[in-house]
């Protein structure tokens, strides 16, 4: 078994004690908003169309609900508070891809990758389009995303349109670590998640929807119009549902063992000086991601922060989703140990914010889609922390399900399959420790897969990052 760079340019421990010294458990992107209160639902009430979670999926679906017909009425229910989930706490990376990456999507459905790749650039110039329209202050930047080589085995990977050999990648950004690069320059935006959570909630309302935060569905029934029972006892019925809960258990029993929640973390820096900036480079702005198995991504915030998160992606027997396993020490320390093998230079900075959440993870590593109770309810979920942009098309997606029609995206395969479900425990508990285990190998190796990840690679399980 070899070595990786971040093993043999590991950082004195000295540089990370004094890093992560005062770090505040928090999520930086939540500390800088202002955010306004939605009254929790206390009445029986009624809509056309009643949206089932919070985050990016039901506010997308909310706005582009109204959008299509604006006397439709719509009623969002949220258990908690609005965006205070994946969708407030994620890197900020709004990517064009609808399947996790080219790779991944072309040994899924070969066929269609042309016209994924064209929907799911036409899908960010339209969140590109509604954030100019509606004025929405998101920190919206279309730099593109640079990947990065940071082993010999990497460097491959890199070819093609957007190639950068060692000297031009380090012209972009300064790091010991790059030995190559490629720059989709088009393919994603960077934004501040929070503000673009909160945003759309306020376009929604300011087309007429209505929101209410603290009110937890906690069943849906009937074989016609659907009812919705509510934790506070307020009944909803609705001619149409659709369910957003992405990694929180679904209403629907069918789809209970479809995804399992992986927790990813991570660190915010202080604001970098100017002094700091030019030594790093990164004049571009452009979203940043190693290559590995357990790959790292960053990114510059609005006031020059350096996000950095990413490698740990941790699954905790039972498939729950708890407050207790955002706080994991470990995986603090080894992305900040991390972060200085890439930047050495940027010793002495320190991370304010400390965070993480949980990731609806699915076997096929990008959302599914589908219809229950006659075609009156519809769902996706599984994006798999590629959701920040997806959300949209999906919001698009069951809108097209709800109402019956045959469209461009209702008839891609990627649409109408599923992915493998996971098994029940301990049986996902073991699989998921030994996949990560093998993938961890593989880094180590050369990126040779052995033969549990070849296995799963065969039978539609496997990802490639």
């Amino acid at each position: 078994m070899g070595t990786t760079v971040f093993e043999r340019l590991r950082p004195a421990d000295a540089i990370i004690d004094a890093s992560l010294q005062g770090t505040r458990h928090a999520t930086f992107w939540l500390d800088t908003v202002e955010r306004p209160s939605y009254p929790p639902l206390t009445a029986p009430a009624h809509a056309d169309l009643v949206i089932v979670g919070g985050g990016y999926a039901g506010l997308w679906t909310a706005v582009r609900a109204k959008e299509r017909d604006p006397q439709r009425s719509v009623i969002l229910l949220e258990a908690a508070r609005v965006g205070w989930a994946a969708s407030g706490r994620n890197g900020g990376f709004c990517e064009a891809s609808l399947t996790h990456g080219y790779e991944n999507g072309m040994n899924r459905w070969p066929d269609e990758m042309d016209q994924l790749e064209r929907l799911g650039l036409e899908n960010l110039d339209g969140i590109q389009e509604s954030v100019e329209r509606y004025g929405m202050d998101v920190d919206w930047e279309r730099t593109g995303q640079l990947a990065v080589a940071v082993e010999p085995h990497q460097i491959e990977w890199m070819q093609g349109d957007g190639f950068l050999d060692q000297d031009a990648v380090r012209a972009e950004v300064h790091s010991p670590t790059y030995l190559a690069g490629n720059w989709d320059a088009d393919g994603c935006a960077m934004i501040n998640p929070a503000k673009l959570a909160l945003e759309l909630a306020r376009v929604a309302t300011e087309l007429g929807v209505a929101i209410h935060e603290r009110t937890r569905v906690t069943g849906v029934s009937g074989r016609g119009r659907q009812t919705l029972t509510t934790v506070g006892g307020a009944a909803v019925t609705a001619d149409h549902v659709v369910l957003a809960t992405n990694v929180f258990p679904s209403l629907l029993k069918r789809n209970r063992l479809m995804t399992v929640p992986v927790y990813d973390y991570v660190l915010m820096t202080e604001p970098l000086s100017t002094a700091q900036l030019q030594s790093i480079g990164w004049q571009n702005r452009q979203g940043l991601a190693d290559s590995a198995n357990q790959f790292h991504y960053y990114r510059l915030s609005a006031d020059d922060r350096i996000l950095f998160g990413g490698y740990d992606a941790i699954y905790h027997f039972g498939g729950r989703v708890r407050a207790e396993y955002e706080q994991r020490p470990e995986s603090f320390r080894r992305l900040a140990s991390h972060f200085f093998t890439t930047f050495p230079q940027l010793e002495g900075l320190r991370f304010t914010h400390r965070w993480a959440g949980a990731i609806d993870s699915c076997s096929r590593f990008c959302a599914f889609f589908g219809t229950a109770r006659g075609g009156r309810v519809a769902y996706a979920t599984g994006f798999t922390g590629l959701g920040v942009g997806a959300s949209r098309f999906a919001a698009d997606v069951m809108l097209d399900q709800l109402a019956g029609l045959d469209t461009e995206r209702t008839r891609l395969e990627m649409v109408r399959t599923k992915p493998i479900p996971f098994p029940p425990e301990p049986a996902a508990s073991i699989g998921v420790n030994l996949v990560r285990r093998s993938m961890d190998r593989a880094d180590h190796n050369g990126g040779r897969r052995d033969l549990l990840l070849k296995t799963l690679d065969a039978v539609g399980m496997g990802f490639d990052s």
